[in-house]
């Protein structure tokens, strides 16, 4: 409750509450200026000051509660049988329920997506561009053209609009989607930005403006406490559920129902959208990557690295003395990296020459196996053994090297494992796994090749620490057989 005392003669001891505290960004900016990319059911004109309706004098209060954060927004949730009545709903059997549940979802799917797209303009991108917090050379970058995609949702929405029923079913919905969907080959170019606006927003965060207001917009009820990037990500998001979406219908699609085969045709047309995306947004990571690479010298930068059109997988691991890595499995290169920093731009330090996958040898080593170290107090203290580790090396002698690597948990190893066989078979017919394995042992005992193999144990300058390893002369085969029949004797002398 709110009270008010009018001025009086008499003293007066009664404490007045201050205003209360701003506790959202919507109350700083313009009405107008709404914004995040998640649904866009509420404006900020509607998320403005609490009591924004009412009189001014009656902000002040004298109630002894503390003002809590606003509420949240939730999405509506009703479910399509919940718009029905008793009488309605059981005029339908239970299957015809579950297939108009199912429209009905991609129906207010759409309807949220739309909401989100007009949000993320009207809360981020304008209120950052009128407050002079981001150029809009980089908003545009960022935010890419979102607006554009509004229109289409909406032409979804209106389509489906028109087949809705009296009685409010949907009869027939494939052949409004087949016709519908090459539309979302729009997204190839928004999907294949998505690393680049992601690096630049994580640059932009540094600094405090954009990161005091990136903040009040979380805690406003309008972003139900969904990051910029997730209300970014929601068009990726989207896509990847239309096959879903359409399975669902198509599951509670009787079989002798005339949506059936059109349902089945625009399931594989999304697949090959999706699977077109993919691949314009897998080249777009792999050139986004390759451009941050950064050469000690020429030599260095190998002429297979212009070829290379496919990302494989990426990430941080440890060298056996510890130093911190991000490798590269390109489709033709494999790339070890030192991540630096120059110029407030983050790229990585290319380590040691790349090694090509068709001369990749791969060798997974067992837990213990391996004794981690390299520090001065190593040198003098028991190494601990670790698990998780596998060595890459390569076959070609003029390249000569080995590395031992450290990955966090097993889960993550079987992945760089299998990611590095892939590539490997796809270079070339790899013999089956353990074979394979041991022919890199028996690489590792050979003779034939003398050239140096240095270990990944090097300083700043790619020398070695500990000076070139060669790898270790054996006997020649004739002489190992007559050393074997040898050892037999004397074991069968000694028995």
């Amino acid at each position: 409750c709110i009270s008010y005392t009018p001025p009086t003669n008499e003293p007066s001891n009664k404490r007045v509450r201050p205003l209360a505290k701003v506790s959202s960004l919507v109350n700083l900016i313009s009405p107008s200026k709404n914004g995040a990319v998640r649904r866009f059911g509420q404006t900020i004109q509607s998320m403005s000051l609490r009591g924004d309706s009412k009189s001014p004098g009656m902000s002040l209060r004298s109630s002894s509660k503390a003002v809590g954060p606003t509420p949240t927004k939730r999405r509506n949730s009703t479910l399509w049988s919940e718009t029905l009545d008793i009488h309605q709903k059981s005029t339908f059997t239970t299957k015809e329920i579950k297939r108009q549940e199912a429209i009905y979802e991609l129906y207010r799917g759409e309807q949220d997506l739309i909401e989100d797209l007009q949000l993320a303009r009207k809360a981020y991108h304008d209120p950052m561009l009128k407050l002079s917090i981001m150029t809009e050379e980089e908003l545009a970058h960022i935010f890419g053209d979102l607006d554009a995609y509004i229109p289409l949702h909406e032409d979804l929405l209106m389509k489906l609009t028109e087949e809705t029923g009296p009685n409010g079913t949907v009869a027939q919905i494939g052949q409004i989607v087949i016709d519908w969907l090459p539309g979302l080959n729009a997204y190839k170019n928004y999907c294949s930005n998505q690393l680049a606006a992601k690096a630049l927003l994580d640059q932009k965060k540094q600094d405090r403006r954009v990161q005091d207001f990136l903040q009040r917009c979380l805690e406003s009820p309008f972003s139900r406490k969904l990051d910029l990037w997730s209300f970014l990500d929601i068009p990726r998001s989207r896509l990847v559920k239309y096959p879903l979406l359409l399975r669902e219908i198509l599951r509670h699609t009787p079989p002798d129902h005339p949506d059936g085969p059109s349902l089945e045709k625009a399931i594989t047309i999304i697949q090959e959208i999706l699977s077109d995306i993919n691949v314009r947004k897998g080249e777009s990571e792999c050139q986004y990557y390759i451009d941050k690479l950064e050469y000690l010298d020429d030599k260095q930068r190998d002429p297979l690295i212009d070829t290379c059109k496919n990302l494989l997988c990426h990430g941080e691991l440890r060298s056996k003395s510890g130093s911190r890595l991000h490798v590269f499995l390109f489709s033709e290169l494999l790339v070890l990296t030192r991540p630096v920093t120059r110029n407030d731009r983050s790229c990585f330090q290319v380590y040691r020459q790349p090694i090509p996958v068709r001369d990749l040898a791969l060798e997974d080593l067992q837990d213990g196996e391996i004794r981690m170290g390299g520090s001065f107090r190593g040198a003098f203290t028991n190494p601990e053994k670790v698990k998780n580790v596998f060595r890459v090396s390569s076959l070609d002698p003029s390249h000569g090297q080995s590395h031992t690597l450290h990955v966090n948990d097993v889960y993550h190893k079987q992945q760089w494992l299998n990611c590095l066989r892939t590539a490997m078979a796809q270079q070339q017919e790899a013999p089956p796994k353990v074979q394979q394995e041991e022919a890199v042992r028996a690489r590792r005992r050979s003779s034939t090749l003398l050239a140096p193999v240095y270990d990944e144990e090097t300083n700043e300058n790619n020398l070695p620490v500990c000076g070139p390893k060669l790898r270790p002369q054996t006997l020649s085969k004739t002489r190992l057989d007559q050393k074997q029949r040898g050892s037999v004797k004397r074991k069968e002398t000694g028995v």
